[in-house]
């Protein structure tokens, strides 16, 4: 295990924080938690497996401590877990079980901005037994979108308004002035995920009736959204919007729905990257010593595919490497998918000093004295370069706030939990409205 100069004598007074994981998402989360250090007698210390990454988050700050080791190592993993006094993972989420259950064994609350998964629901008996918070989905998407929508909701429930209809949008997207490829979109979180996008299939509700989509349906949608002094916007389903009815109060909505945004164009094209089997796992390729092209005329051949010249997808697969020589895969036995990820990570990374956007909406109508009312609600961040992320500061600074109220004691449910109680997202949207991740809301 590699760690940092040791900061022990003046962290034993302080109350402990530790997270696991210093990826991109991580940069202003860390970046909170160090800057109200002092003032809140905090101690940070940041596990990642590249020792490197940790060191460039934490800086030359006197109130953190970086550790570098495989997250699989029990015996470093325990011993961190049990000196701390609160637990944030940040790791991929097939990883947060492992953690859970080391934070049960040692008496910690956690947090992630992951979804639930069923493991941890699973141990929702043992985490109030044991009188902690296991506060999960407390990032962007999931997160801001529970916390915004329940505020709008719990306002026109107490107003007795009765809601017939919620869709809810939001994309991680790049903004208009470093918006300079065919696919309208660089890459500001896990490229797996975006590749992986959909696979689950969507469901939801829609004018009463329920919405079932295959994987091969989810992106095949031409609706649009506006949003003001940006443009508009397409959008997909995530996966199970249904789930969602009865935790925001509204089973018996007639439209429910919850969305991820993209531009019109990024979603023709990435219909037809799934219509070419490019986002298969399955199959392997032996790529080594392989161009892109190679690669391309390959996987489209053994699928039967002929593309024309010059056409839309065309000149969108031409973008990502179809005539591409030079750029050769060093991935070895791999499939579609991965190669695609590859793609994605080297032809839509952010350039140093692009900027990303997190645009949000909530468009919900509901009935109030037998008329129809329309509300919308509109967020939009946009980052400062690379690292100083729109996606960044909307997944971080939730978990960063929350943190900071849990140890406070202002928060303090039990059990496993989501941000839709109002003891969580009025305080957390108050702090972030300081921050200026703040909606922009209008009623007619």
């Amino acid at each position: 295990m590699a760690n940092f100069p040791d900061k022990t004598i003046r962290s034993k007074t302080m109350k402990q924080i530790l997270l696991f994981g210093a990826g991109k998402s991580a940069s202003v989360l860390i970046e909170y938690l160090l800057s109200n250090a002092e003032k809140e007698n905090w101690f940070l210390k940041v596990v990642d497996s590249d020792i490197n990454v940790v060191q460039s988050k934490i800086g030359n700050s006197n109130f953190g401590q970086g550790f570098s080791f495989d997250i699989h190592q029990k015996t470093e993993r325990n011993k961190l877990i049990e000196e701390s006094d609160i637990v944030i993972s940040m790791l991929p989420p097939s990883l947060h079980f492992i953690v859970a259950q080391n934070c049960i064994s040692a008496k910690k609350s956690l947090l992630t901005a992951s979804y639930v998964d069923e493991n941890v629901k699973k141990l929702q008996a043992e985490v109030e037994q044991n009188d902690l918070l296991f506060l999960c989905e407390m990032g962007l998407d999931p997160g801001i979108d529970h916390m915004s929508a329940m505020q709008m909701i719990d306002s026109i429930q107490q107003q007795e308004g009765e809601i017939t209809s919620f869709k809810s949008h939001c994309g991680g997207l790049v903004a208009p002035e470093s918006d300079n490829n065919p696919w309208h979109y660089k890459i500001s979180w896990n490229p797996k995920s975006v590749v992986l996008a959909g696979k689950s299939g969507a469901s939801f509700k829609e004018n009463g009736a329920t919405k079932n989509l295959k994987y091969e349906e989810v992106f095949n949608n031409e609706e649009e959204v506006q949003v003001s002094e940006i443009g508009n916007f397409a959008w997909y389903p995530n996966r199970d919007s249904l789930s969602y009815t009865a935790l925001y109060g509204l089973e018996n909505t007639k439209t429910f729905i919850r969305t991820t945004l993209r531009h019109p164009d990024f979603m023709k094209g990435w219909q037809k990257i799934i219509e070419f089997n490019l986002t298969d796992e399955n199959i392997k390729y032996d790529t080594n010593g392989w161009s892109l092209k190679k690669f391309f005329i390959t996987h489209l051949a053994n699928n039967n595919i002929g593309l024309k010249p010059k056409t839309f997808i065309y000149n969108l697969l031409d973008f990502f490497g179809i005539n591409d020589d030079e750029t050769i895969l060093d991935l070895g036995k791999c499939s579609a998918a991965e190669v695609l990820q590859f793609v994605l990570e080297r032809k839509l990374a952010l350039q140093p000093n692009d900027k990303d956007m997190i645009v949000m909406m909530h468009e919900l109508e509901f009935v109030k004295q037998k008329e129809l009312f329309k509300s919308k609600s509109v967020l939009v961040v946009k980052g400062t370069d690379k690292v100083h992320t729109a996606m960044a500061k909307t997944v971080g600074l939730p978990l960063g706030i929350a943190t900071r109220l849990i140890l406070n004691g202002t928060i303090q449910l039990k059990g496993v939990q989501i941000p839709t109680h109002k003891s969580i997202y009025e305080p957390v949207l108050k702090e972030l409205a300081e921050h200026q991740v703040s909606f922009f809301e209008t009623t007619n």
